[in-house]
């Protein structure tokens, strides 16, 4: 661990929470917006604590996932159109509870909540099998094909993870317009992947022979 790997971590831990905070509260007009709370606390404490664990056991994978600058001009675009989904989507969330738009029943809050956590937990099992783990498409020094664990299942577990993620985030928020939004991202996922495996391809020894070992891309027996 580094004193500059430390504030940079922290600082964008800091900068996150305020930004999603005022994505969700502003546009509620008010604090008191109960699964709001619910998903800040759902999102963020994890985090903080994965990010504590990585800082002491694995700095390096902790300083490739601080590392957003996508290097193709291609995925550049995948990750805007993410950007653009989180925001719109957290601002329409927002306005739902502010409007009274459509109230989801505590039921299915409850239920997203449980989601959100099971994929929490596979993230950070993807995190742990997979020592190599980016935000951005590249190949690093030394980098071998993982197929074992959930890449033994699935070509890019952290993808499914993140799909489970992003879907039951607008539901704990209680909003089935923000859902709708949301929606976009399998498709935006779909697309990142496809460019993704045409580069590793390229790049990454051993991986068309995984391809054909592991036939499911996102989820199992589907795709």
């Amino acid at each position: 661990m580094t004193v500059k790997l430390f504030i940079q971590a922290i600082t964008k831990f800091i900068f996150g929470f305020i930004l999603v905070g005022l994505l969700i509260f502003l546009p509620a007009g008010t604090f008191s917006f109960f699964n709001g709370w619910l998903f800040m606390g759902l999102l963020f404490v994890p985090m903080f604590f994965a990010g504590i664990v990585m800082m002491f056991k694995d700095p390096n994978l902790l300083r490739s996932r601080l590392d957003a600058k996508e290097k193709q001009r291609e995925q550049s675009t995948v990750i805007k159109l993410s950007g653009l989904m989180f925001l719109s989507g957290f601002i329409v969330a927002g306005l739902d509870f502010r409007f009274n738009w459509l109230t989801l029943p505590r039921g299915v809050v409850i239920g997203a909540a449980i989601v959100f956590l099971v994929a929490y937990i596979l993230y950070a099992e993807v995190l742990r099998e997979n020592a190599y783990l980016s935000r951005t498409i590249e190949v690093q020094e030394g980098q071998k094909v993982i197929d074992t664990g959930l890449y033994g299942i699935v070509r890019h577990p952290m993808y499914s993870a993140t799909l489970l993620l992003f879907l039951s985030m607008p539901l704990v928020l209680g909003s089935v317009y923000s859902f709708l939004i949301f929606l976009a991202y399998p498709f935006i996922i779909g697309k990142r992947i496809k460019g993704e495996e045409e580069f590793l391809e390229k790049e990454l020894n051993g991986y068309r022979e995984y391809k054909k070992k592991v036939k499911y891309r996102l989820v199992p027996f589907i795709w």
